[in-house]
């Protein structure tokens, strides 16, 4: 407590005794002295409470403050302990910094070297590769003259590549695709001859081999009772072409037992650029019961009805576009549906033309998955399939009749 309370309060016990010995004096009749001596005593009681007291109280204020200052000691052990173990720390972390930081430096500059490496390989390979398309390029007539090779010679092979149904991903068709052969046994990419062979109007030969294996592989799938197609690829050129088409046309009449299992492919562009002849042409194949397909395509806009009357039933669209247009504001094909075609129900107006989506070109799970929300029926691609040759002892089963072959020489002469 205050120096000045022990004081103010010394005051106020003294006020109170002097009242107290004037009240024995007035009242009770007190002798003075005597009422002097009671109050004096009285004060002097209270004074001895008061310091008694007060030095209780100091004692414990005294423990209380030895208690705070013990504390205090504890505290600041604690506050030196934590500052050493903050720089302990630090020193520990500046030290892994330093080594990490060497680290990262040997990995940077073993990433360069190998780099380095690599690049000087890359270029290595690069100028390999170079060096050997050099040697296999040719000139417009050496491409030609390969190609006319090929088909005297019959080296004309057969690859095809799976078409699933979605999601069971159970083969449903094959897509056949024509590949030639050099004398040496490389391969002719359609890149080199297709303008060749376009130009000497060798585009019907080519199509009436492949014509004649995809016909003879349906055979033997329909023998092992396995339902399914090949699609057929056409030029546009060889619906044209008086001179290929009539024969053509006979022999898929003596084959029109497998119209169901036969499917022309033409490419969208070339479809939309048809001339009178091609679509009447179409149209007598369409009369035998064979059906169409659209590769190639670029979006979906398609006039369905127009696809329906030309036999169309198949319409391919690489997996990434179809995707991109399968979306709010996307493309939409041209049907008699009046309302605003959600991206879910796209396949489901197809079909109701009889013509079904082909995602083609797929080439990741990832675009599978997204495939598979909007219910496209079929996919193709090489997560699905690579296309692949025939087996050696099925080709020469497939092989034409010499008869055939001999007017297919005489064609290339």
């Amino acid at each position: 407590m205050p120096v000045i309370a022990h004081i103010t309060l010394a005051l106020a016990y003294i006020t109170a005794s002097a009242v107290g010995g004037v009240a024995l004096y007035r009242f009770l009749a007190y002798e003075p002295v005597t009422a002097g001596l009671v109050a004096a005593a009285a004060c002097l009681a209270v004074m001895q409470l008061h310091m008694a007291v007060s030095r209780i109280g100091g004692g414990e204020a005294e423990r209380e403050v030895r208690k705070l200052k013990t504390e205090m000691r504890r505290l600041g052990a604690r506050v030196a302990e934590s500052e050493a173990r903050t720089a302990d720390l630090r020193v520990d972390l500046e030290r892994e910094a330093a080594a990490r930081r060497e680290t990262i430096v040997t990995e940077m500059r073993g990433l360069e070297d190998a780099i380095g490496r690599l690049g000087r390989s890359f270029e290595t390979r690069l100028q390999s590769i170079r060096l050997e398309a050099s040697e296999t390029r040719v000139d417009a007539s050496g491409a030609l003259d390969a190609v006319r090779d090929a088909l005297r010679e019959n080296r004309v092979d057969l690859h095809l590549q799976p078409i699933v149904n979605l999601p069971q991903r159970r083969v449903c068709f094959y897509e056949g695709y024509t590949r030639l052969r050099r004398a040496d046994g490389k391969l002719i990419m359609p890149g080199e001859f297709l303008a060749a062979a376009e130009r000497a109007n060798l585009l019907g030969v080519i199509d009436n081999m492949l014509l004649f294996r995809c016909v003879q592989i349906v055979r033997r799938l329909s023998e092992r009772d396995r339902r399914i197609g090949v699609f057929c690829n056409i030029a546009m050129a060889s619906l044209e072409d008086e001179n290929f088409f009539p024969p053509f046309l006979e022999f898929m009449k003596e084959n029109r037992d497998l119209a169901g299992s036969m499917i022309f492919e033409i490419g969208v562009r070339a479809f939309r650029q048809r001339s009178d002849t091609a679509s009447r042409n179409m149209g007598r194949l369409r009369d035998l019961g064979f059906r169409f397909s659209l590769d190639k395509g670029d979006g979906l806009i398609f006039d369905l009805p127009e696809l329906q009357a030309s036999g169309v039933r198949f319409v391919k669209v690489q997996g990434d576009r179809l995707l991109q247009e399968l979306t709010p504001g996307g493309e939409r094909p041209i049907s008699a549906v009046s309302r605003e075609i959600a991206a879910e129900d796209v396949p489901a107006v197809f079909a109701r033309y009889g013509v079904d989506l082909i995602a083609e070109k797929v080439e990741s799970e990832k675009s599978v998955i997204e495939i598979l929300e909007f219910a496209i029926p079929y996919g193709q691609g090489h997560v699905f399939g690579a296309p692949r040759p025939i087996k050696g002892s099925l080709l020469e089963e497939t092989a034409p009749p010499p008869d055939f072959l001999r007017r297919v020489s005489q064609a290339a002469m």
